[in-house]
């Protein structure tokens, strides 16, 4: 019976680990079908349909986000990226596109890592050719929180898009948002409801209290939720 208790507390902690906060869900709520009014760039797509109508918005305070005013205003879609470390390992079989690194390879040998493994580390490409988010305060490998299926989760800014399209993943960020949806290299998840929200300033940086080295995905993502629930609660609503 004792274990039984102990199972059903730790069932419970990961059950709401990643339920949405109030205050988030009323700003996914809120931002979806309103217009960006602080618009940091635009005129690009979601990789689907090629309609650029997408853009970077500056709407939330100390926050960049992915908003689209098409079809009523929308968010964006999920991608699924495999560049980096293992590009052709696990469910990154599939994937024709994939690139050996990331863009901020270099930065992680200070961390003891080559490069991010889209398999184990949940990161988000953020940033385009026409677009670079540390123009307006935003710092490599920083913590990004991602509103999909309902739920939060917290990635890393670790890759961009040398086109103009948005809305991409690592596969193992995908995988924990949409676990029952066969995502894979060539599957990712179609509909614009993904809110990507990119924090500015040096705070949202994990540095080293992020388990870099980490063997799969859930133990690096734990390792960098407590400064992502943080950051989320410092959103005003």
């Amino acid at each position: 019976m004792q274990f039984l208790y102990i199972a059903c507390i730790l069932s419970a902690g990961l059950t709401s680990a990643y339920d949405l906060p109030d205050n988030l869900k009323q700003i996914y709520n809120n931002h979806k079908t309103g217009k960006c009014n602080k618009q940091l760039a635009g005129g690009f797509t979601d990789g689907i349909d090629g309609i650029k109508t997408f853009a970077y918005c500056g709407d939330i305070n100390g926050a960049i986000y992915l908003h689209s005013s098409g079809h009523g205003g929308q968010y964006d879609n999920m991608d699924v990226d495999c560049d980096g470390l293992n590009d052709k390992g696990g469910d990154c079989g599939s994937d024709e596109t994939g690139q050996g690194e990331t863009a901020f390879k270099d930065q992680l040998s200070q961390y003891g890592i080559q490069d991010l493994d889209a398999n184990v580390h949940p990161y988000v490409v953020f940033g385009n050719t026409n677009f670079d988010p540390q123009q307006y305060g935003m710092e490599p490998l920083s913590v990004m929180a991602v509103v999909c299926n309902n739920q939060v989760l917290y990635g890393i800014w670790g890759d961009t898009n040398g086109f103009d399209s948005t809305g991409e993943a690592s596969i193992s960020l995908a995988q924990m948002c949409y676990p029952n949806d066969g995502i894979n290299g060539n599957n990712g998840h179609g509909p614009d409801d993904v809110l990507y929200l990119g924090f500015i300033g040096k705070d949202a940086v994990p540095g080293s209290s992020a388990n870099w080295q980490a063997g799969d995905r859930n133990t690096f993502e734990d390792s960098i939720k407590a400064l992502g629930d943080k950051l989320v609660a410092g959103l005003k609503s």
